[in-house]
């Protein structure tokens, strides 16, 4: 939780102004107003669902990137590192895709936007759109969007140089 993130922070000696969760941060970037963001990471995929500009709901399930590697590694019987192949792990960005059609449930959306260096295959998006019936975006560097939008969210003083 944002408490336990908070009060790891402050035992190690920072002073917290602000915590967001990922895909919050990710909406910040992109400047979505209406619509759902999922940010695939390594090892979750959280979503955000925003109306109006305001967040209404966010969630997060224990289901990533790497599932998609150890999918493919088990399947191939070869090294996680080396186990980097999207027909084979298909099942398992189907089930994030079901994982966010859980989340959507109740909620009226007009589009999902996925973000996160797991969303960067080239099928991912197609295999959401499917499952969802909604349409589904990534920008360009969907890896970048998340760390800019926490980075957007830090409230830090200006850095000044000393000669």
């Amino acid at each position: 939780s944002s408490k336990s993130i908070q009060y790891v922070l402050e035992g190690a000696g920072f002073e917290v102004s602000n915590i967001v969760d990922e895909p919050t941060a990710a909406a910040a970037v992109l400047k979505i107003s209406d619509g759902a963001v999922v940010d695939v990471g390594g090892g979750t995929t959280g979503i955000s669902i925003l109306k109006d500009g305001k967040v209404i709901y966010t969630d997060d399930e224990a289901t990533g990137g790497s599932h998609m590697t150890m999918t493919v590694a088990g399947h191939y019987n070869i090294p996680y590192e080396e186990a980097e192949i999207f027909p084979v792990i298909k099942a398992t960005v189907e089930k994030m895709a079901t994982i966010t059609q859980k989340f959507l449930t109740g909620y009226q959306v007009p589009a999902v936007y996925v973000v996160g260096g797991s969303a960067s295959f080239e099928d991912f998006t197609g295999v959401f759109e499917k499952k969802l019936g909604l349409p589904v975006y990534r920008p360009v560097h969907p890896l970048l969007v998340t760390p800019l939008g926490i980075a957007y969210h830090c409230d830090l003083p200006p850095v000044t140089h000393k000669k």
